[in-house]
């Protein structure tokens, strides 16, 4: 019998990315959501939500299951993510608590695999797989050159990892016995073929089957696209699913089955021990899969699906080049196919169609085929997947350097960081994006704005449809530092920091993986006490927590640094303004604390920073010329994120920002367009604006605040480019969120409303700009309700105003949905 859906299980609001099917009766499932879900059989083919365990407040990106013990007769649930801390709840967890944390991994723990005896390994960002016995670290496995994205135990000694360095490792207790060499591209799942050896499957669209002795045996072909998850069914039938919306069943080395899934991402597949198989899709849902009649869906259930398969649009990738006038009518269809999954296209008036074959139900329309993206296929550099890799000649005789760019980021974005990351001057900008607009002339992505960003490799690869959140908020690359949007509904991920060349004025740096700093807040806060009025479910506002900005490569910027300041020391005419030694004793100590805040958040350094660290700054920031100042201004930015205590004294902290302002020469007249030394130092100056202004921030009487709102005020915005607006606009956001807190004083919040509603009435081309600055005047009028602290009535009508016409100047969903929001409390 054919393999037909069983049961959808819904209740994860983003995509899955982990499933499995450890007992007949039991499915366990990870979500971009931040948590775990495990699913209990009730009966035929139903499944119900069991228990939501909360097992970080970022991704969860692996899954695994541990047998029954003392202490949990139902087994455990082992989950890992983003937060680089693997959790393990014993089922069914009714308090959500984990039984035990495991603690070691430096970077996102995106694989797990648990085998019988209790043991657990795992694989990491951080270029290392680690092995757990009895919930203790017993053995760490170093020797991948890159991420490793899948991990296997075999038995209680023996252990093979796959890793984006395109190798196969197996590992005795902790020794690299043997590599397993043949994969193009990233290794991405592992599954113990019986009697054989094993399997793997890697971006390179391929399933090779290998003896333990390193022999390939043989391979499977046919999925179009990268394959990221391979299980074997009890009868030994292998199961794969991947970027080509696919699940495949093989058996004998050939594709028997394959089912189209409503989605761009079958993450994950996993086989039941019954035969049924279980999948986890970037649409957020966990689908059951049966070869046995009786545990089919509906037949309506049935139909809905194919329909809802069938309505899909299919980039031209995924199923081959298309000529329209070459292809055949709908007569083609009654040839029947040559093998199970074949893919043949039709002519249907001035659309194309996909059909598949299917031996037990004939043709079946998978979906309208639209115009390819990129060469055809995503293309790796450096671990991560691009639409395109370019070759650029900079020089006669010197080899081409790498370019890689996706259809959806902003061609500035790749344009600097390509410049960065080879020591070139951006004096080039300009001619770099007009290569970039010149090779992908014509290709363009609709709705790019709303792509998700993928964690592992970087590229912006599925939409999640049904999973969306509420507030409209959509994905945005920050068109100078590569930043993605502000998602106000989403959890709040801290990328780890990615390593750019400091060459020249830096940009924020970003996750080294998706080379994105996505500046998240959730609509409350964890700390938000229970008195407190909450927001509709669906809401945006309000929206509690602040956005910082974090990301940073400390070497470069201390190499940097050093460089200006040798450069001074060099010249008898600057050589007095060069650090002195007790300066430059202080500034070695800041940069040593900063390496250890920003790659290890979770463990900050004991010794914290004092009032003399940030005096050293002020008398730098005083004295150094204006085009040698920006990294000051980046090492400012970092201490006003990560060491507020530093700067706590009130007479220190007016030191601190008056000398940022004047690095940023804030007094001097304003040019369009601005300098481009000047522009650098006004964006680090918004951005430690930004991270002063979080929470617990001490308003006292408010005259600090309102000083600096005064200034900002003063600054003609319309010359301001679309990064500094996106920075000045998080200021106000991360004010209006201390305003929910604490009540701000009459004149400070009078202050910031009138700089709100000039900013949201002056702004006519910056989206993410304009969105912040909504969600602070939502935030706002939250906190005037709430406080039972009216604003007048000119603040009202002007915000009447603003709010009515706002929609129309920026149609995007989620501007005229927190528009309306804000509305309704006003």
């Amino acid at each position: 019998m054919p393999y037909k859906l069983s049961a959808s299980l819904t209740a994860h609001s983003s995509a899955v990315r982990a499933v499995v099917g450890p007992t007949s009766d039991l499915i366990l499932s990870a979500s971009r959501d931040s948590t775990a879900i495990s699913w209990n059989r009730t009966g035929g083919a139903s499944f119900a939500q069991s228990t939501t365990l909360r097992a970080g407040s970022r991704w969860i990106n692996a899954v695994a299951y541990l047998p029954p013990a003392p202490g949990a007769p139902e087994g455990y649930a082992v989950t890992g993510g983003q937060d680089t801390v693997i959790n393990i709840f014993a089922l069914p967890s009714t308090k959500g608590e984990p039984s035990f944390s495991l603690l070691g991994h430096t970077e996102n723990v995106c694989a797990l695999h648990a085998s019988e005896d209790g043991t657990i390994i795992s694989g990491s960002w951080d270029k290392t797989a680690k092995v757990w016995k009895d919930f203790k670290l017993l053995h760490d496995l170093v020797g991948h050159q890159q991420s490793v994205w899948t991990v296997l135990a075999i038995d209680g000694s023996q252990y093979l990892t796959g890793s984006a360095d395109n190798t196969i490792k197996l590992w005795k207790t902790h020794k690299n016995v043997r590599t397993y060499p043949g994969h193009t591209q990233a290794v991405r799942g592992l599954a113990l073929i019986t009697d054989i050896g094993f399997a793997s499957c890697s971006n390179d669209s391929e399933i090779r089957i290998w003896t333990m002795e390193g022999d390939c045996v043989y391979t499977l072909s046919g999925h179009t696209s990268f394959v990221y998850s391979l299980s074997v069914l009890p009868n030994g039938d292998i199961i794969s699913g991947g970027e080509d919306r696919t699940l495949r069943i093989w058996r004998d080395g050939e594709c028997e089955q394959t089912l189209v899934h409503p989605a761009i991402s079958v993450w994950s597949v996993s086989a039941m021990p019954n035969g049924d198989i279980v999948t986890g899709c970037s649409d957020g849902v966990v689908r059951v899969f049966s070869a046995q009649e009786e545990r089919w869906a509906p037949a309506d259930e049935l139909k809905a699906y194919d329909d809802l398969v069938a309505s899909q649009a299919l980039p031209a990738q995924q199923v081959g080049d298309v000529k329209k006038s070459d292809l055949p009518g709908p007569e083609a269809l009654v040839q029947p196919g040559k093998k199970p999954g074949e893919v043949k296209m039709i002519r249907r008036g001035d659309n194309v169609e996909a059909h598949q074959w299917d031996s037990s139900s004939g043709w079946q329309k998978i979906g309208d085929v639209v115009d390819a993206v990129g060469s055809g296929r995503k293309q790796l550099y450096e671990g991560r997947e691009y639409d395109y890799v370019f070759d650029v000649d900079i020089q006669d005789g010197v080899p081409p350097l790498k370019l890689p760019y996706n259809v959806s980021e902003n061609p500035y974005t790749a344009a600097q960081r390509f410049l960065q990351n080879n020591d070139l001057p951006l004096s080039y900008l300009d001619q770099v994006v007009q290569f970039i607009e010149k090779n992908t002339a014509g290709v363009n992505i609709s709705g790019a704005n709303n792509q998700f960003v993928d964690p592992y490799t970087g590229a912006s690869r599925y939409q999640a449809t049904q999973a969306q959140s509420n507030s409209g908020a959509s994905d945005f690359m920050d068109p100078f530092t590569g930043a993605s949007r502000y998602r106000a509904a989403a959890p709040a991920p801290t990328p780890p920091p990615m390593a750019p060349s400091y060459s020249s004025p830096p940009m924020s740096a970003g996750d080294p993986w998706t080379g994105a700093s996505r500046y998240s807040s959730g609509p409350t806060s964890p700390a938000t006490p229970p008195q407190q009025s909450q927001a509709p479910l669906g809401s945006v506002i309000p929206v509690r927590t602040p956005l910082s900005f974090r990301q940073a490569h400390v070497s470069a910027m201390q190499a940097k640094l050093y460089q200006f300041d040798q450069a001074l020391r060099n010249e008898i005419s600057t050589s007095n303004l060069a650090m002195y030694p007790q300066e430059l004793n202080l500034i070695e100590e800041t940069f040593a604390y900063l390496t250890q805040a920003v790659s290890h958040p979770l463990d900050p350094p004991s010794k914290k920073l004092t009032h003399n660290h940030v005096d050293a700054m002020i008398q730098l920031l005083e004295r150094w010329p204006q085009s040698q100042l920006f990294p000051l201004m980046d090492l400012s930015r970092l201490v006003s994120a990560f060491c507020p205590t530093a700067y706590a004294d009130s007479a220190l902290r007016a030191r601190f920002v008056t000398a940022l302002y004047t690095g940023a020469h804030w007094n001097e007249p304003w040019t369009s367009p601005l300098p481009k030394p000047r522009e650098t130092n006004l964006l680090f100056l918004f951005r430690s604006l930004a991270n002063i202004f979080q929470d617990g921030v001490i308003l006292g009487d408010g005259n600090w605040v309102q000083e600096n709102l005064d200034l900002l005020g003063g600054s003609p915005y319309m010359i301001l480019t679309n990064s500094l607006r996106v920075s000045l606009a998080t200021i106000l956001l991360n004010l209006s969120c201390a305003g929910l807190r604490d009540s701000l004083p009459d004149p400070v919040r009078d202050r910031l409303v009138g700089l709100v509603l000039e900013i949201l009435t002056e702004e006519n081309r910056e989206a993410e700009a304009a969105y912040r600055v909504l969600v602070a005047l939502g935030n706002i009028v939250f906190a005037a309700k709430e406080q039972s602290r009216p604003l007048n009535a000119e603040q009202r009508a002007a915000a009447r105003k603003v709010l009515s016409s706002l929609p129309s100047t920026f149609p995007e969903q989620r501007i005229q949905n927190v528009s309306k929001e804000v509305a309704a409390i006003l």
